[in-house]
């Protein structure tokens, strides 16, 4: 479907301070790369080449002087600014004049996908011309993430229901929602919530009265990290460490996802790669194309 991505990048961080004092959340490396990276390439690898951030004002100009405007990946970013962090559904708002009349697939910055199989769950999704699409992930802590109550029976979803306190189910929603276009009229419609923020759970909601949603579980084959406290970004980069030295793999690679999906060609990732020759990071895309290594789900 003619789609576009964002990727919301601001708030505060403030569960990170002292680190994100003058750095964005978004930017602190995992492992080896900059967080954002890892949802950047989840877009890529949905074959999405018009990419929107929203960030921090006061992080602006990092993340311009990280990304630029994605002309060397063969995409095209653009930025807006969240004044005040006013809740995950005010990026349809601020992203109206971006969306146009296109679908969307939305990712939080701070969220990290891997698994086996997971790029086809994305083109699949990615297929669905009308309505949302969510992903359910099992988590051990609930009461601190939306919770979608299924039918026992029937795998039907029957609510969703933000940070419960005592929670139905222990499937969490994760930071990954792709829409129709009806999302924008949708969130131009919400109130905010008692936390003075426009939720996404009121959004998913919508879709869900209207029997618009379709809510995938992702299994134990795939991973999903998110990255907001101190415990969970160290081992985030732990896992993304031991799966690459393992593997001899790059997790979350924007200039491999450009090139596996045909953005660029074999020369132009000689050339990002010869930029950072220095580096290991350098040396793997290098060899990628002396390889030709095959892609693995």
């Amino acid at each position: 479907r003619d789609i576009k991505g964002i990727i919301l990048a601001a708030g505060k961080g403030t569960r990170l301070y002292p680190l994100t004092k003058v750095l964005s959340k978004q930017l602190m490396p995992v492992y080896d790369k900059p967080m954002i990276y890892y949802p950047l390439t989840t877009l890529m690898n949905c074959g999405i080449k018009e990419i929107l951030i929203i960030c921090n004002p006061n992080h602006l100009c990092d993340f311009k002087n990280l990304l630029g405007n994605g002309k060397q990946w063969g995409i095209e970013i653009q930025y807006k600014c969240q004044p005040s962090p006013d809740g995950i559904a005010q990026a349809f708002l601020l992203g109206k004049d971006f969306l146009e009349d296109k679908n969307v697939v939305l990712i939080l910055g701070d969220n990290l996908f891997y698994g086996n199989n997971f790029e086809k769950i994305l083109k699949a999704a990615n297929e669905e011309k009308n309505g949302a699409t969510l992903f359910a992930y099992p988590v051990s802590d609930p009461s601190r993430y939306g919770i979608i109550n299924f039918d026992e029976e029937t795998n039907k979803v029957l609510d969703i229901v933000e940070k419960p306190l005592t929670p139905m189910s222990n499937y969490a929603v994760t930071g990954l929602y792709f829409y129709d276009n009806k999302v924008i009229n949708y969130a131009e419609r919400l109130t905010p919530s008692k936390r003075n923020e426009l939720e996404i759970t009121d959004i998913n909601k919508t879709y869900l009265d209207a029997s618009n949603l379709n809510v995938q579980i992702l299994g134990t084959g795939i991973a999903w990290l998110d990255t907001g406290t101190f415990d969970s970004l160290q081992e985030a980069g732990t896992f993304i460490r031991t799966l690459e030295r393992r593997q001899g793999l790059k997790i979350g690679s924007p200039e491999e996802a450009a090139w596996r999906n045909k953005f660029i060609s074999d020369n132009d990732l000689i050339k990002l790669a010869k930029e950072i020759s220095k580096s290991s990071y350098g040396s793997y895309l290098i060899n990628l194309i002396k390889q030709k290594t095959p892609k693995l789900d």
